[in-house]
């Protein structure tokens, strides 16, 4: 089983799970909706970055007339993409950033995990992916850890406002993750890109119109790169996990970032968790532990297909020919699979989003 998406996808938790704490000492400075909007404008100014160094790069090393390597968007994708946008790029963040205000740093970071949770159940009731028994006992896990989060031991009562907030948000951004695995295998850099771009734009729009003031500052020089890490690269990495593991997974190994997030809290924000955070890393750790211990195994069948995404020739699946001259692996070319039926560990990647039985 093709080990690269989890690596991917665990890179891609590190980076965002980082950009909480940072977000919180940096809305000293600004309004949630004006942070939001330098965030996804620092996330596109770095992908634009690493897009321009990539284009030169392949030219100094003469692969201009190489086989591609990305397949690019469609006309098709424009509305998963757009819905992407407004749910992920816009209501998300505006959530997410009003939520920080009203907790801490490292319960904000510990509740990112709901996101997890959100894009696991949207996946499964609308987007019909498949979970096992030790991914719904994880899920139950940061359930709980959740919980915990939100409660105020001081106080004797529940702290709702704030993670009612981030858990918005966390939906938002679950509805974000199932779209965005439709276009997952189109160009990972041109898709986050155009979505940093657009809530970029959308955001700071949305914030001038309703008077709030944009200062260009050195805090906004970091809140730009804490976006080109946090959001930019993060996202590069979560759209190429999407194509090798689907939805449902990549979101659950996702949950590592509110433990990276909320670690960083500890360290950045100079915070004191109380005991009752304790139970609630606890629960998360745990739950990561049964994601990565999970496995899909059953006969099933690749119905004849015609199609073009990124793909080699040692997963299985890619054993047709190629024109005279075509090199390199990974490459994007339209090709055609034959009707085969068999059995072998999956995910639900790209050539395994099949129906199941009621087993």
């Amino acid at each position: 089983m093709n080990r690269r998406p989890v690596v991917s996808v665990l890179l891609s938790a590190v980076f965002f799970g980082l950009s909480a704490p940072f977000s919180k000492v940096l809305l000293q400075f600004f309004s949630p909706i004006v942070l939001a909007g330098l965030l996804y404008i620092g996330a596109f100014a770095g992908l634009f970055v690493h897009s321009a160094a990539r284009n030169i790069l392949g030219r100094i090393r003469g692969e201009r007339n190489k086989p591609r390597t990305r397949a690019a968007l469609r006309r098709k994708d424009l509305a998963w993409l757009a819905g992407a946008v407004l749910a992920g790029g816009i209501i998300g963040p505006i959530c997410l950033m009003s939520g920080l205000v009203r907790t801490t740093g490292f319960s904000a970071s510990l509740l990112l995990n709901l996101e997890g949770a959100a894009t696991a159940l949207l996946a499964v009731l609308f987007f019909r992916e498949q979970a096992g028994a030790k991914t719904w006992l994880a899920l139950g896990f940061m359930t709980l850890a959740g919980i915990f989060t939100a409660w105020d031991p001081g106080r004797g009562r529940f702290s709702v406002e704030g993670p009612i907030l981030i858990l918005a948000a966390m939906v938002c951004w679950g509805l974000d993750n199932n779209f965005t695995r439709n276009i997952s295998d189109r160009d990972p850099v041109e898709v986050a890109g155009l979505k940093c771009l657009f809530a970029g734009t959308g955001l700071t729009a949305l914030a001038l119109a309703l008077g709030r003031i944009i200062p260009f500052d050195a805090h906004a020089g970091y809140a730009l790169l804490v976006g080109a890490g946090g959001y930019g690269l993060s996202l590069v990495l979560f759209i190429g996990a999407l194509r090798g593991l689907g939805a449902f997974r990549t979101g659950a190994f996702f949950s590592l970032a509110p433990f990276i997030g909320g670690l960083g809290s500890l360290i950045i924000l100079r915070e004191t968790p109380g005991w009752h955070m304790l139970p609630a890393a606890v629960f998360m750790a745990f739950g990561v532990f049964l994601i990565l211990e999970e496995r899909h195994v059953h006969r099933h069948r690749h119905d004849t297909v015609t199609h073009s995404h990124v793909h080699d020739h040692g997963d299985g699946h890619h054993a047709h020919s190629h024109p005279e001259g075509w090199t390199g692996e990974p490459h994007c070319h339209e090709h055609r699979h034959e009707t085969v039926e068999h059995l072998h560990p999956h995910w639900p990647d790209t050539h395994h989003r099949h129906g199941h039985g009621s087993a």
